[in-house]
């Protein structure tokens, strides 16, 4: 089933902007490297090396996750994202390395920048490039729920503060004559990209491993909670898996017994419905359907129902804990 389905090609498109400006600033470092024989901007046009990777390998994880499912792939492609967006990850922490390796170089050795009113004219230019594009990026792959959208503008964003930090190092040495500063500075801004290198890592690891989103089956769970009918008796073994932009949730969904086939298919359309009507990502559903046990009367709130072995005694109420539990529900869990 699929409801508001965002537009895989917008993001194709969008992607290779990305590459194609990230080639551009790198062209744009090199000259300022160039001109100022600055460590600190031979670093920051090293890990433009990483955006241009990083936005190639975007634009095929996006080309691959928008290819329908075949034989070989009846979930689609969609974990893709989450593969290059790990292989990303790895990338801005080797960036990391590298401008800390070329800070200690520069600490112990010494350099002597030059035409610095330059230098820094050109990766400033850059720096506000990268941040309007790497915002630009993030804010449009969390709408379209799109991971490798997401990662390469924080990537850009993590690649401006690091720009920034030269700037501010350039301008530092252009008026103290001091220059280890631009050193200092790469150092810190370097440990601080392995650090957001890291955390990407962590997030598509999270994703390739299928980890419980616990945020969202809290929030799943709220939204039923608030718009459950009577004949959803019980809602358990429910799990989530992201396939790129696209979900997969399985669940077992307990109705009376005594439904009809029809009747029973048309209470789990519902819930489709509900859920598919209320979000903006495609989904694909795979619900089982459980008949309720003598023990369902006691949470059933069918109070006219004409079978009913037990008296009710109390209110399941649906969290992201119970409805992710495998056994069904009853007034002892």
């Amino acid at each position: 089933m699929t409801e508001n389905s965002n537009s895989p090609n917008n993001n194709f498109a969008f992607q290779r902007w990305v590459a194609i400006i990230g080639i551009v600033l790198f062209i744009g470092k090199l000259i300022a490297w160039h001109l100022t024989n600055s460590d600190a901007v031979f670093s920051d046009a090293m890990e433009s090396i990483v955006n241009i990777i990083a936005g190639f390998m975007g634009l095929y994880s996006l080309y691959l996750a928008a290819k329908p499912k075949d034989r070989e792939h009846p979930y689609g492609h969609g974990k893709v994202e989450f593969v290059t967006s790990g292989i990303e990850g790895a990338l801005i922490i080797f960036a990391g390395v590298i401008i800390i390796v070329q800070s200690v170089d520069s600490l112990l050795h010494g350099n002597t920048p030059k035409q610095l009113d330059w230098g820094i004219l050109i990766v400033a230019v850059t720096a506000v490039i990268n941040y309007l594009l790497g915002y630009i990026s993030t804010q449009k792959g969390i709408k379209e729920n799109s991971l490798v959208l997401q990662s390469s503008g924080k990537h850009l964003q993590s690649d401006t503060l690091t720009t920034l930090g030269v700037v501010v190092s350039l301008i530092l040495v252009y008026f103290t004559k001091l220059y280890w500063i631009d050193a200092v500075v790469a150092l810190l801004f370097g440990g601080y990209i392995m650090f957001v290198g890291y955390k990407i890592i962590r997030k598509s690891l999270s994703g390739i491993m299928d980890e419980a989103d616990l945020g969202m089956l809290s929030r799943l769970a709220a939204f039923l909670n608030e718009n459950r009918k009577p004949e959803w008796i019980d809602l358990h073994n429910m799990r989530i898996q992201q396939h790129g932009s696209g979900l997969h949730i399985d669940a077992h969904l307990t109705i009376p017994w005594y439904f009809e086939l029809r009747k029973a298919h048309e209470e789990m359309e519902e819930m489709y419905r509900l859920i598919g009507e209320n979000t903006d990502r495609t989904i694909e559903f795979n619900f089982h359907l459980d008949d309720c046990k003598p023990a369902s009367c006691e949470i059933c709130q069918i109070f006219d129902c004409p079978v009913r072995e037990r008296p009710f005694v109390k209110k399941i109420e649906w969290n992201y804990k119970n409805i992710s539990q495998v056994s069904k529900h009853d007034v002892n869990n």
